[in-house]
C-alpha cells in the first residue's frame, strides 16, 4: 500500500470510529508505529485530524457539538450501566448536583424513591425527569438556555452555583485526557461546569469510554478535581492504567 492510500484509509477510519490509535493502526497496516505517527502528523498538517495522546481524532469532532437527541442514542447501553453503578455514590439523604449530560440524565431517570434527595441541576431535560418525584426537592439553576445542550449558562447560573455546597456533584464531560483533564467545546458551559465541580464536597465523573483521549476547546477541571470516574468496560486497558497512574480512581460499570 502506498503512503497516500494508507493515509486516506487512516482518515476514513478516524471519521468512522471517532478516533484512531497508533498501536492498533501499526498492527493492522503492518507498519511501524513511527510510520503511523508520521502519517498522523501529515494528516494533521492537512487539517484532517487532530493528534491526541496515543492517536488522533477527526477535526469534525472539534468543530461540531452534537445535540441532546443525537448524544442520547450514542452508547446508550453503556450509559445505562454507568448510571446504575453511580447509584452507589448517592448519599442516604442529602444534596446532589446533576450536570447537564445524557449520562447524568440516565442517572436522573433511575434515582431511588427510598430516600429524600435535594437535586440541583442546570439541565432542563433532567429537571423535567425528576420534577414530579415526591421524594425529590428540585432546584433548577437559572440562566440562558443553550439550545444544543439544553443547559443553563452564564451569570445567573454561576452566581447560584458559587453559593452552593452539595454532598455529591455528578459531572459530565465531552473529553477526558491525562494531558488536559476534562474538556468541553463551549466556554460558557465550561464556566458552569467549573463552578459545579467547585460546589461538590465529592465529585463523581460519569462518562462512557468514547470520551477518553478526546480534547475539546475549553478545560473545566483537572483530573485531581475528580474523586471517582465511572465508565464502561469498553475502556482501553492502557487508558485505564494511565488515568489510574495519574491518580484518578476508575470504576467500571
Amino acid at each position: 500500500m502506498y503512503a497516500e492510500e494508507r493515509r486516506q484509509l487512516i482518515a476514513e477510519r478516524a471519521r468512522r470510529d471517532g478516533r484512531v490509535e497508533v498501536a492498533t493502526l501499526a498492527t493492522e497496516l503492518d507498519v511501524t508505529t513511527e510510520t503511523v505517527r508520521r502519517d498522523l502528523t501529515d494528516l494533521e498538517h492537512r487539517g484532517l485530524l487532530r493528534r491526541v495522546h496515543g492517536g488522533a481524532i477527526p477535526v469534525e469532532r472539534l468543530r461540531s457539538e452534537p445535540d441532546v437527541a443525537e448524544r442520547a442514542v450514542r452508547q446508550a447501553d453503556e450509559k445505562a450501566r454507568i448510571a446504575a453503578a453511580a447509584l452507589a455514590e448517592l448519599p442516604a439523604g442529602g444534596t446532589i448536583i446533576l450536570d447537564a449530560g445524557t449520562t447524568t440524565g440516565a442517572l436522573a431517570s433511575i434515582l431511588p424513591n427510598d430516600r429524600p434527595l435535594t437535586v440541583v441541576t442546570n439541565a432542563v431535560t433532567i429537571a423535567l425527569t425528576v420534577s414530579t418525584r415526591p421524594n425529590i426537592e428540585l432546584h433548577l439553576v437559572g440562566g440562558r438556555v443553550r439550545g444544543r445542550t439544553l443547559a443553563t449558562v452564564e451569570d445567573w447560573a454561576l452566581r447560584t452555583l458559587d453559593d452552593l455546597a452539595v454532598d455529591v456533584a455528578f459531572v459530565a464531560t465531552n473529553g477526558l485526557s491525562v494531558a488536559r483533564g476534562l474538556t468541553t467545546p463551549d466556554p460558557a458551559e465550561a464556566a458552569v461546569k467549573r463552578a459545579l465541580v467547585r460546589s461538590g464536597r465529592r465529585v463523581v465523573l460519569l462518562a462512557d469510554h468514547s470520551k477518553i483521549g478526546q480534547d475539546h476547546f475549553v478545560r473545566f477541571a483537572e483530573l485531581g478535581d475528580v474523586d471517582r470516574f465511572i465508565t464502561d468496560a469498553g475502556i482501553d486497558p492502557r487508558d485505564r492504567g494511565e488515568l489510574a497512574a495519574a491518580g484518578l480512581e476508575v470504576v467500571l460499570a
